[in-house]
């Protein structure tokens, strides 16, 4: 696939155990390739996100969405609307095996970009940890704009 590139905009809520919100906004440069009902995009974090040195990739298919992340931490969730999911969450402190139960998938992809948006719980040790959301939006880069 060949990738071309984008920009990614972000806005994500966590919602923790005890009501709290927090809300972060990011746009930014990064990659994307759609082929055949499945895509990809990625982008490295900044400092913003806390996850500086992290590589995050978005895939997209039929079956549902796995967001990877590599470097400084690494982890891969499945977003399948209504199945849960395990994943390991690996910090430089250590990893330990999470849940996340996707209660909401939305996906509208082409091979110019599209929005996802993605609800989900997560969970430790049976105990829900937060409960979050993702907006995405991936738009091809204008290359006549200044």
């Amino acid at each position: 696939m060949k990738m071309k590139d984008v920009i990614i905009s972000i806005k994500g809520t966590q919602n923790d155990a005890d009501g709290e919100d927090s809300e972060i906004e990011l746009v930014t440069d990064g990659q994307f390739s759609f082929e055949n009902g499945e895509g990809v995009f990625s982008y490295m974090e900044s400092e913003l996100t806390g996850l500086e040195g992290t590589k995050t990739s978005f895939t997209i298919s039929p079956l549902g969405v796995v967001l990877s992340r590599e470097g400084s931490l690494n982890s891969s969730m499945i977003f399948e609307k209504g199945r849960k999911h395990e994943f390991v969450y690996e910090t430089p402190y250590g990893s330990t095996t999470m849940g996340v139960d996707t209660k909401k998938l939305s996906v509208d992809f082409n091979e110019h970009g599209g929005d996802m948006e993605i609800e989900y719980v997560v969970d430790f040790q049976h105990a829900v940890v937060g409960y979050n959301q993702f907006r995405i939006n991936v738009s091809e880069q204008n290359k006549g704009s200044v």
